[in-house]
């Protein structure tokens, strides 16, 4: 009879590497199809099916368990290769974006049949990966070569280059968890500021301009579609929206931006303890409540507890990653765990600042939690390949463990 303990699993390939990850994977996942099951009122009632929205999203977070489940038992260095990979797919499919994806009037995705496909999501993740790769390649006594941050440089901006005109904000994101990843891998100090200087001279630029070109002229590059500009008066009003507040709240306009008044409506009448799981009111007036808005329905129905409960399983996260870094002896593993997790931080962060009305709406889901195809598989595929960093750190502890066992014996 075989015996199915913790030890068993393990050598049987289940349940490998840091558990203190799978339990906040797994809780995440939890959390995630409560609140879509709350959240997808909106679509119940359109659809005229109750169950729909949400097994249709229990399902993605299955495939996307099951999808981990295969990452973590990968070896570690195999992402090297798998980096470059998704770099080389990723450019193509951002190019081809532009060409055949249309939503929301953004052409950020591609349509495959009754599904589609988000390109950026992908670019990230193979970004991530390719930095890691080339941050601890190349590599001299004092840091990154001047090679390897050229190489990273180039790639990096390409990928940005595409990302920027349609989806500006993931751009920015996938911009600062680069650069954190650079100073975490110890590049010169002066590319560093280089590009910080470049990226931060364009914002201005960009600023500048939005608060200079005529609205009259935004709205026709709008109409007219035109490319990269056709974007600039939906930055232009995310922007002015946010710094536009009036003094008197009875002045506020509540049926000009929906979104935000109904996020700001959920957050204000939670309480501490919230109004009880699937007891949302805002959930039947907010757009997109099961997706960019669901940490404003979380804490509705949770309340403050509920709010700093998930702030602080994504901090965990981020602090087990780097405790896991630091035990990793390699250079790649240690900087691609940390890069995966900066990233679902950074992106956690950004939605929930915009539910809580301190950014302007970027359309940033909340990772491995809001409903979604490509964000939720992919953010599965994150945990997989950390997991994958994790197995491999506790596989070289033990045989250190091991070798240190052997020699006091022999010592003895």
């Amino acid at each position: 009879m075989i015996n199915w303990n913790r030890e068993n699993f393990r050598e049987k390939g289940f349940l490998q590497g840091d558990l203190t990850l799978w339990m906040i994977f797994f809780l995440l996942c939890m959390i995630s199809v409560i609140e879509v099951y709350s959240a997808s009122s909106n679509m119940s009632y359109s659809n005229g099916e109750y169950w729909v929205p949400v097994m249709k999203h229990a399902s993605i977070v299955f495939f996307g368990i099951c999808i981990a489940w295969v990452l973590h038992i990968l070896p570690c260095k195999l992402y090297k290769l798998i980096g470059l990979v998704l770099v080389l797919i990723s450019l193509v499919l951002l190019v081809i974006a532009y060409f055949v994806g249309q939503k929301n009037g953004a052409a950020r995705w591609i349509p495959l049949g009754p599904l589609t496909f988000q390109p950026s999501e992908v670019a990230k993740l193979g970004m991530i990966m390719f930095s890691a790769f080339v941050f601890s390649t190349f590599r001299t006594k004092n840091g990154v070569s001047t090679f390897g941050v050229r190489l990273a440089a180039c790639v990096a901006l390409t990928i940005l280059a595409l990302i920027a005109p349609e989806n500006l904000s993931t751009a920015g994101i996938l911009f600062m968890v680069l650069c954190a990843i650079g100073f975490y891998t110890q590049i010169p100090t002066k590319w560093l500021l280089s590009i910080v200087a470049l990226i931060g001279g364009s914002i201005i630029i960009g600023m500048v301009a939005i608060y200079s070109i005529p609205d009259s002229v935004m709205e026709k590059w709008h109409q007219d579609n035109v490319p990269v500009l056709h974007r600039v008066q939906t930055w232009a009003n995310r922007i002015k929206k946010g710094s536009d507040i009036p003094d008197n709240p009875r002045d506020f306009n509540i049926t000009e931006d929906i979104q935000v008044t109904h996020a700001q409506i959920a957050i204000g009448t939670c309480g501490i303890l919230g109004k009880g799981p699937g007891n949302s009111v805002e959930r039947d007036y907010l757009p997109h409540a099961d997706n960019d808005f669901i940490y404003a329905i979380i804490i509705e129905e949770g309340g403050i507890i509920a709010a700093v409960s998930v702030m602080f399983l994504y901090m965990f996260l981020l602090y087990r990653s780097m405790i896991i870094a630091k035990r990793c002896k390699a250079l790649f593993p240690a900087y691609l765990i940390m890069g995966l997790a900066l990233m679902m931080v950074t992106q956690a962060m950004v939605n929930m600042a915009v539910d809580v009305g301190a950014m302007p709406v970027t359309g940033q889901p909340l990772p491995l939690i809001s409903r979604g195809g490509t964000s939720t598989i992919v953010n599965c595929a994150y945990m997989g390949i950390m997991l994958s960093v994790s197995r491999s750190a506790r596989k070289i502890d033990e045989d250190s463990e091991v070798v240190h066992t052997e020699r006091k014996v022999n010592e003895s």
